[in-house]
């Protein structure tokens, strides 16, 4: 067996007296499309920011490729330097990423932390604007771009470095059709390559296409997993969870019944 990408094993976190995981459990293998589904406040967030580094367990340990994963191991430069270039989040909310003057310096932010020589920067850049389609943007301040325009930069700022692991949180969330279209178009893109990536999302109508596994979450645990068209399956399971809902028709006789529809819904 492989080592795990991410090995998690239980972990818990809490956020003042809330708890956001509680005793997580679950792995993740190289070169797997993972999602994560649940509800708001069911955990998932907080967990791509534990994987990302950003934030540690009070309890419990996260390892990543066998090493594990915490504020004092990444205290290390040279370890810190490899964790960084080979993992890569996109945050929910683009304006939280997004910091420099134009799109080209916000792309190229990443390769100049890691040091790379000038020449090679300009060309990365360069390329990756045209891969996500946004060089006519290379000029603009990414804070009067649209949400999709800002989307595109934050994936393209982290692509940049062609990191191993991708941790994408909500990518499709507050897009319009058309951008979030683009945005499932790229990620279905992904399959079959070497790149371990791992999404959040509400949407379930695009889980088969971006995710080979999901893990569903709910009030910080794990409660099912499996391929995405088996869960999908499960409508009592997603009731449960809060992934979908049932709705009320009233039928001519004046009749009212509730009947489960696999619709996805913001929470």
């Amino acid at each position: 067996m492989p080592v795990p990408v991410f090995d998690v094993r239980e972990v818990t976190f809490r956020y003042h007296q809330l708890t956001a995981l509680d005793r997580l459990n679950l792995a993740i293998e190289p070169g797997k499309r993972v999602a994560l589904l649940g509800a708001n406040g069911s955990g998932k967030s907080t967990l791509l920011r534990i994987l990302d580094g950003l934030v540690f367990p009070e309890k419990g340990l996260v390892t990543f490729c066998g090493e594990s994963l915490t504020a004092e191991r990444l205290q290390d430069p040279d370890f810190t330097y490899e964790f960084r270039r080979r993992v890569g989040l996109v945050f929910q909310n683009p304006d939280t990423q997004l910091f420099s003057p134009t799109v080209f310096d916000e792309v190229a932010f990443g390769p100049l932390q890691l040091q790379w020589p000038k020449e090679k920067i300009r060309a990365q850049v360069e390329q990756m604007l045209e891969v996500m389609k946004i060089t006519h943007l290379k000029d603009r301040s990414p804070h009067h771009l649209s949400t999709g325009e800002k989307k595109h930069v934050t994936l393209a700022s982290v692509l940049v470095l062609d990191p191993e692991v991708l941790l994408l949180d909500e990518p499709t969330a507050a897009l319009d059709p058309k951008s979030a279209s683009q945005m499932i178009d790229f990620l279905i893109g992904l399959r079959g390559g070497a790149k371990t990536v791992v999404t959040t999302t509400h949407d379930l109508d695009i889980v088969e296409d971006v995710a080979d596994h999901c893990f569903i979450f709910q009030t910080g645990r794990v409660v099912a997993e499996g391929a995405p068209a088996d869960l999908l399956r499960e409508t009592s399971l997603l009731e449960q969870t809060n992934l979908v809902h049932a709705h009320r028709h009233v039928h001519t006789s004046g009749e009212t019944h509730s009947h489960p529809h696999l619709h996805s819904h913001q929470h």
